[in-house]
């Protein structure tokens, strides 16, 4: 059946109730709630469903692993706003996506995995590969349901989506077994169509609320916005704008948070926290007021809580009533929709002259900042911060970068800026190595128009390179840099701080990248040096389809700044002054 007679039998199925298997019932729904793209990787208690997938105007994108398919699923609804969909059999199957799940879930994402299951008649008899999928991933799901009959199904997807997609947005496991599929049932989707979300009690901004914080704003002499991933979840850059402006207030971001505000916008302070820079940690620390807009308050952004901001009072705002007063109190707390909540709040907000704190911040900046010159200093090594900077100018900053975890995730929102959301997309919450490969697909098959670049530490890179073969088999034009130093990086880093250089199990023997990259039937090449990397970027990004640059960067260098656990904001590990990295550079 052609494509387009898919789509006409799909869309009449959604029209006029019909009976259907369990199966084609589950495509049918998809179908309805707008799906067109899903990853996943068949086995025998989900084959009914694959059996019926050719019946319906979905693709489904094979992974190698069951774990690029949950971060492949994630990529696609950071890349795209949309949710995303990740399928599976049962046992080992379901349990492989269980990392991906935990990693959406720590970062908010909207993801609906589908797994199959063994035959209801047997459940809890330890059939082959039999697993409680839905008592494994209850801690990191927003909900999960099981479904053992195939009249249940539709209802049961439908408000999947609906949870996965409403409020703080998460993941959601929809378990089926395999009779489910198998049996018939009428299908008819306006009628298992959820009832009508209904916010938390609690998601009610008051007006003394909105008067306080206005109140706060106007007598603050050194506020701060905090602008986290709610500021993009929400759709409300253009609201948090107009606050920073109206009130010339500058403006932090989280790791999340970046692209959220323009990098060029002269009240961008940067990244805070951890590795964030350190005249932003400073000026936290000495302001009056933080307006948090839809940030968590994790212990990555505060450091030690006790000396967190220690004079500033807190207006938080932020839809998940949990996160309230969690980390740190909140003099204010504005509980709802960040861009509905600002809306609220911006017609109080009149202008106020906020020259003397801006300039008092940017003068703490000190002397020119390695990471703002045109050219970082060349002394004839290779340093990552080279290749983000480099490929930060190249791309002209449009690109949509995947990063994995580690040094060069940090190095990435350093030294590459982001003037739009949605075009870092990196695990923050969870930490996941192994992301990016396989996030990058799902971000390229939401964007197909876009550049996209996955960045990856030679570590990270090894977990998921499998998913190679995936960029081959769909023939993506996606970009890969592998940022190579021998390591283990961040937590060599660690080691060399903290437990007096002593490298064990760091120390990383990795593969020729290159020739990896060429078995799969990518072209590849190496880069050495600094006079390397514009032709080898422009290379990469002029050729047809997928391609693999292999930096070989300085083996034991080190994000700076960086705040040691369990210390305070202010109390960060700087660059040491004979870094080549520290030289001054002449502006050219």
């Amino acid at each position: 059946m052609g494509n387009d007679a898919n789509t006409q039998s799909a869309n009449a199925h959604l029209t006029t109730p019909t009976r259907l298997t369990g199966s084609e019932i589950l495509w049918a729904t998809l179908v309805g709630e707008g799906v067109d793209t899903v990853f996943g990787y068949p086995g025998g208690a989900i084959l009914p469903a694959y059996d019926a997938l050719r019946k319906f105007p979905i693709k489904h994108i094979l992974v190698r692993h069951e774990q690029g398919a949950a971060h492949m699923a994630d990529g696609y609804a950071r890349a795209s706003g949309k949710v995303g969909v990740a399928v599976a059999t049962s046992g080992p199957g379901a349990t492989n996506l269980v990392t991906g799940i935990a990693t959406a879930m720590l970062d908010s994402i909207p993801i609906v995995c589908i797994t199959g299951n063994v035959s209801s008649k047997v459940l809890g008899t330890d059939a082959f590969q039999e697993i409680d999928i839905t008592g494994i991933t209850l801690p990191v799901t927003k909900h999960n349901f099981l479904v053992s009959r195939a009249e249940d199904l539709a209802a049961a997807l439908r408000h999947a989506f609906q949870i996965a997609r409403s409020g703080r947005p998460g993941p959601v496991l929809v378990d089926i077994t395999k009779d489910a599929q198998q049996a018939s049932a009428v299908f008819d989707f306006e009628a298992a169509k959820p009832r009508a979300y209904r916010p938390h009690p609690m998601l009610r901004v008051e007006e003394s609320g909105l008067a306080a914080a206005a109140e706060l704003i106007r007598n603050a002499k050194r506020p701060i916005i905090l602008a986290g991933h709610g500021v993009s979840e929400s759709g409300a850059m253009e609201q948090v704008r107009t606050l920073a402006e109206r009130a010339q207030i500058p403006v932090a971001l989280t790791l999340l948070g970046l692209g959220g505000f323009p990098a060029s916008h002269p009240l961008n302070m940067g990244m805070m926290g951890m590795h964030g820079e350190a005249w932003v940690n400073n000026a936290i620390q000495e302001a009056d007021l933080l307006i948090a807009c839809g940030m968590r308050f994790d212990d990555r952004v505060t450091g030690k809580l006790a000396s967190y901001a220690p004079n500033a009072k807190k207006i938080h705002i932020e839809i998940d009533p949990a996160e309230i007063n969690k980390n740190v109190k909140a003099e204010v707390a504005l509980v709802g929709d960040l861009r509905a909540v600002l809306e609220e709040l911006l017609p109080r907000i009149s202008g106020r002259d906020g020259s003397a704190w801006l300039k008092t911040i940017d003068a703490s900046k000190g002397a020119v900042a390695v990471r703002d010159i045109k050219n970082l200093p060349d002394s004839g090594h290779l340093y990552a911060a080279h290749v983000m900077h480099d490929l930060w100018r190249i791309t002209g900053g449009g690109a949509v970068v995947v990063t994995d975890v580690g040094q060069h995730q940090m190095w990435e929102a350093q030294y590459f800026h982001h003037e739009h959301p949605r075009t870092l997309i990196t695990s923050g919450g969870l930490g996941t190595m192994g992301y990016a490969l396989p996030a990058a697909i799902g971000a390229k098959m939401a964007c197909p128009e876009k550049e996209v670049w996955v960045i990856a530490g030679d570590g990270g890179f090894q977990m998921t390179a499998a998913e190679l073969s995936t960029i081959v088999q769909e023939k993506l034009k996606i970009n890969i840099a592998v940022i190579n130093n021998g390591y283990l990086g961040m937590v060599r880093q660690w080691q060399e701080f903290f437990y007096e250089r002593n490298y064990e199990a760091t120390p990383l023997v990795s593969p020729d990248f290159v020739k990896l990259a060429e078995a799969h039937g990518i072209p590849g090449r190496a880069v050495r040096t600094r006079s390397e990397v514009l032709g080898a970027v422009e290379a990469a990004r002029s050729a047809p389809g997928a391609f693999l640059l292999n930096f070989l960067v300085e083996k034991e260098d080190s994000v700076y700044p960086m705040i040691p656990a369990g210390s305070a904001l202010h109390e960060m590990i700087r660059r040491p002054d004979r870094d080549p990295l520290e030289e001054r550079a002449e502006d050219n």
